[in-house]
């Protein structure tokens, strides 16, 4: 509890007035003259010197360079009020070749329709459809994203980490810093018509419509003065069978925690970054029911900055029946300083427990600084623990630090 309490104190302390990025802002097709392609890419880079330790045997790390990672990002106007979103993965931890993370239509007007009434109602409304990231919580906002790292003040993610790719619909409504948002998706990040089993020498169809994940989002956010700002919003997202759901297992990408926690057994795969593409994080993997709970608050005064993240999860493993619960707690705060506020310093303390009375708490101190807008080098110290794993015994965890230079074009 004292260590809870330093590391809150220390993260009080040092929170910053950086403009956070949530859902995209409503625009207007007032300005649009003709279809047009904006290209982006994305790029990052760590040096990794972190150390790891247990009571079972585990691979011995070295330090040095991990592979980059890269995204490409096209994202275009192709109507009044509509715009696309096409991002490419170009190289990561779990791919080294390109394939495509998703696609999205934006619409905040719908001036095809010819429609006075919908016109009016889309001055509050925004859809968005596609194969795309999920609107759950508001924690994946400042999340790296393979090659995307420029909104994470820090290296690693949360240790357990909501974040997955589906086909899906989204609506918001948006009214005087007021937002609800109801959607559906697929469940997944990789559809299927049917599965086979070599246990059983059997095939199982799957019907989506059967699968579906229904999320939801309601809160407030509001600059209320030029010195302070507020958001808090309150999430769902409710699965209540599925084969394969991925709320918690969808990062195709991979953790920043190159090779960490890993046993000897004996095998390449134990060296390959792309067969634990997970490590250091936590949680229920795949789920066949999953419903999610997570609470936000983001808060900003003059040169201050506050972040927190309280989530609960329960339901069924896709590899055991047994009910599952876990539970994570995540503050941070940053102070940034400099003439244009192109430096940056703070920290984050993030700690999951389930109800097996296992836990994971992982402490972040760190910084960054922004040589222009678009380039930027970050520096980490980490220190994660775990206890009641039977895997690693008492006194296991790993720590060292971590440093990542990023370009986002």
């Amino acid at each position: 509890m004292k260590q809870l309490i330093a590391t809150l104190a220390v993260i009080f302390f040092t929170m910053t007035a950086f403009g956070q990025d949530f859902e995209s802002k409503q625009f207007t097709g007032e300005d649009f003259e003709k279809t047009n392609v904006r290209v982006g890419a994305d790029f990052a880079l760590q040096y990794q010197a972190l150390s790891h330790s247990a009571d079972s045997s585990l691979i011995p790390l070295g330090s040095g360079i991990n592979l980059p990672t890269a995204n490409l990002n096209l994202d275009g106007d192709i109507a009044p009020g509509i715009k696309l979103s096409l991002v490419t993965y170009l190289s990561s931890r779990h791919h080294v070749e390109a394939w495509v993370k998703g696609g999205y239509l934006l619409m905040d007007e719908l001036q095809f329709l010819n429609s006075d009434m919908i016109d009016k109602a889309m001055d509050r409304l925004t859809f968005k459809v596609g194969v795309m990231e999920v609107n759950y919580g508001d924690a994946h906002f400042r999340r790296s994203d393979n090659g995307d790292v420029i909104n994470n003040p820090f290296v690693g993610n949360y240790i357990m980490d909501a974040f997955t790719t589906a086909p899906a619909f989204e609506a918001m409504y948006r009214q005087n810093g007021w937002l609800l948002m109801g959607a559906v998706s697929s469940g997944s990040l990789k559809p299927s018509l049917a599965g086979y089993s070599g246990f059983t020498n059997s095939y199982t169809p799957y019907d989506m419509h059967e699968e579906l994940a229904y999320y939801f989002k309601g809160g407030f956010d509001k600059q209320l003065n030029d010195d302070l700002r507020l958001r808090t919003t309150v999430s769902a997202y409710l699965n209540k069978q599925h084969h394969f759901g991925s709320l918690y297992n969808g990062d195709r990408a991979g953790s920043r925690y190159y090779l960490v926690m890993q046993e000897q057994t004996g095998s390449p795969d134990d060296v390959d970054p792309a067969s634990g593409h997970t490590s250091g994080r936590w949680g229920p993997g795949l789920t066949d029911k999953n419903h999610a709970y997570m609470a936000n608050i983001f808060a900003q005064y003059k040169g201050f900055e506050l972040f927190g993240t309280y989530e609960t999860t329960s339901g069924t493993s896709a590899f055991s029946p047994a009910e599952y619960q876990f539970d994570q707690i995540a503050v941070e705060g940053l102070y940034r300083f400099g003439k244009n506020d192109e430096f940056y310093a703070g920290g984050r303390y993030n700690v999951v427990n389930n109800d097996g009375d296992q836990s994971a708490e992982r402490l972040q101190i760190g910084g960054g600084w922004f040589m222009t807008d678009n380039v930027m080098l970050k520096l980490e110290y980490v220190d994660q623990k775990y206890e009641n794993f039977a895997a690693y015994g008492d006194n296991a965890g790993f720590d060292g630090l971590m440093f990542e230079a990023a370009i986002s074009l």
